[in-house]
């Protein structure tokens, strides 16, 4: 995946439609809250092993895929409206995290 390939074709669809005025940071991250509120609503009232098993139901998976991608798609806004270079801070994420969260030491057999 492109990240700025993505961002630049986003950037071009906004501008197409006149929607740049309304596409603020704090516009697209709302939106965005919405989108994964429907994303969740897919698994609302399933217990944990149904929703292990949604991917075997293509129109549920496809549902699934639609959702995930209009997040996606906001966060890719937000990132570049904000000037956050996205992999450098998924890069430095996972490094903050791994310092956060080391790998346990094995345990001893008994």
């Amino acid at each position: 995946m492109d990240i700025h390939s993505l961002q630049s074709r986003l950037r071009a669809f906004s501008a197409e439609r006149g929607w740049d005025p309304y596409q603020t940071p704090k516009n697209l991250a709302m939106a965005m809250v919405v989108e994964a509120g429907e994303l969740v609503e897919i698994f609302q009232w399933m217990t944990p092993e149904q929703s292990s098993q949604v991917g075997a139901d293509p129109a549920v998976r496809q549902h699934i895929g639609e959702e995930i991608s209009d997040v996606l798609v906001y966060l890719l806004q937000i990132a570049d409206r904000c000037g956050i270079d996205l992999e450098a801070a998924v890069e430095r994420k996972i490094a903050l995290n791994a310092r956060k969260y080391p790998v346990p030491p094995p345990t001893a057999p008994r």
